[in-house]
């Protein structure tokens, strides 16, 4: 349990779409830095999960700058494709995680699997790991989920990743297709942020 209130925190991502979400999620009164603001690349990540690279981001961002530090992790899981592209998302999209590509690659890895997979609904997930580290401060840590199906085509232009191709359970539209406010209120992003929101 963290001893106080968090009045100022590092948000250790280079990944534009993501520190947008978060700074969306995080109280308006709290000092919010980028691992930008510090120039500091990122760690390598080898953990075999969405929980064991948010900690290893947490805990190297925060030994850098000696910030408290929250970390995500968070990807897009289909299950015909036995959880893939899982902790590797971001990687499908090639070095410049180009993520037209990540998508495309999506289809075609349906294609291999069923040529008549737009036919179907293919159950899919996106999770989103959480880490709250920093200097004598004991590790928070939180996951959230949302459970879809995967868009026979890109559809939307909002959000970010593979948001264009991903129906949230229950909904016609992609997270692509969705308001901002909208896709903040269902998204894996903000199911775990409430989890850790009282320690802000």
């Amino acid at each position: 349990m963290l001893k106080k209130k968090i009045t100022k925190i590092l948000v250790g991502t280079n990944n534009v779409g993501k520190l947008r979400e978060i700074k969306g999620l995080l109280p308006k009164t709290l000092k919010i830095y980028s691992t930008s603001y510090f120039k500091i690349k990122s760690p390598t990540e080898n953990g075999k999960t969405f929980e064991e690279n948010s900690l290893i981001k947490a805990r190297y961002f925060s030994k850098k700058t000696k910030m408290t530090r929250l970390s995500d992790d968070s990807g897009l899981e289909i299950d015909i494709l036995d959880g893939a592209p899982g902790i590797y998302s971001a990687r499908w999209g090639g070095k410049k995680k180009n993520f037209v590509k990540a998508m495309n690659r999506v289809f075609k890895e349906l294609d291999k699997k069923n040529k008549n997979w737009k036919d179907k609904k293919i159950k899919a997930r996106f999770i989103c790991a959480l880490t709250i580290y920093g200097p004598n401060q004991k590790t928070i840590s939180s996951v959230g989920k949302v459970e879809g199906h995967i868009s026979s085509f890109m559809r939307g232009k909002n959000g970010f990743g593979y948001d264009p191709i991903f129906i949230p359970k229950g909904k016609k539209i992609t997270f692509g297709e969705m308001k901002v406010l909208q896709k903040y209120k269902m998204d894996h992003r903000f199911k775990a942020f409430k989890k850790i929101k009282k320690f802000f």
